[in-house]
């Protein structure tokens, strides 16, 4: 057996929502690297251009389409637009998602619910519209990127807690109702990633850095890199058989009670 052959995405259409930066132009530039053809979404013409001079810089050609995923609307139609473009969609990451830290009785309804509408219903409504081509073509791969707030909680972070608690259940569900359609849907839990928006905290002598270094065996903050390898062992025939399953990468926080004070 050709064990690297399994970790290859040669051939296969991946949609990657919010790959724009962060977390998802990662993941989408190693499927890229892995084989893949990248298709992803922007709301916005600014967001759009800066993400396709991105992916030139990389050398990679990836395809965008302007689409909000909480619109269910515009969502099939991308879906449809990239089966005609590029072919059926093989691997789906769901990947847009927002935060808003305000204690829960200061936040509104209308603030819980917009954290709620992109951090889960988002993933349901895309992944609705990618498993029935899925189903036609025999196989499919889904990957919801959860978070540690799937299993914990903390303050301020109440409606991002309940939307990716929800999105864990929704992995656990998608796998139930279609893996007898040989379609595998799984999760990765990113613990605390250094990104741009989280350079503010992660001065030296800033109280959450030092806070959060105490808390991760590592005793570093996570690299968007760091999340590459399991995506690409969660979109590759290397995964056929995991399936339900939440990926935490983490650096150990979830095992780790915590230095004795």
């Amino acid at each position: 057996m050709d064990y690297l052959k399994q970790f290859s995405l040669e051939g296969k259409v991946a949609l990657v929502t919010g790959a724009a930066y962060g977390i998802g132009f990662a993941i989408a530039k190693a499927y890229a690297k892995a084989g893949a053809q990248i298709a992803f979404n922007c709301r916005g013409e600014k967001h759009m251009a800066e993400a396709v001079e991105a992916y030139k810089k990389e050398g990679i050609d990836a395809k965008g389409y302007f689409c909000d995923v909480t619109k269910e609307d515009e969502v099939q139609k991308m879906v449809k637009d990239i089966e005609k473009e590029l072919g059926t969609v093989d691997i789906l990451v769901n990947n847009a998602g927002i935060i808003k830290r305000i204690p829960m009785i200061e936040m509104s309804t209308e603030e819980f619910r917009q954290v709620i509408d992109i951090d889960l219903n988002a993933p349901f409504i895309v992944s609705k519209a990618v498993i029935p081509g899925m189903i036609k073509k025999g196989h499919g791969k889904i990957i919801n990127i959860c978070s540690m707030m799937s299993e914990l909680g903390r303050e301020t972070v109440s409606a991002y807690a309940a939307a990716k608690g929800g999105l864990k259940m929704l992995t656990r569900n998608i796998c139930s109702e279609y893996g007898s359609a040989n379609i595998q849907c799984n999760g990765i839990g990113p613990g605390y990633i250094a990104t741009p928006q989280t350079a503010p905290l992660r001065t030296e002598g800033h109280p959450f850095n030092s806070f959060i270094l105490s808390k991760t065996p590592a005793n570093r903050w996570g690299t968007p890199e760091d999340l590459e390898g399991p995506a690409i062992f969660l979109a590759s025939d290397a995964s056929n058989f995991v399936n339900g399953h939440i990926l935490y990468v983490d650096g150990g926080i979830l095992a780790y009670i915590g230095k004795q004070p």
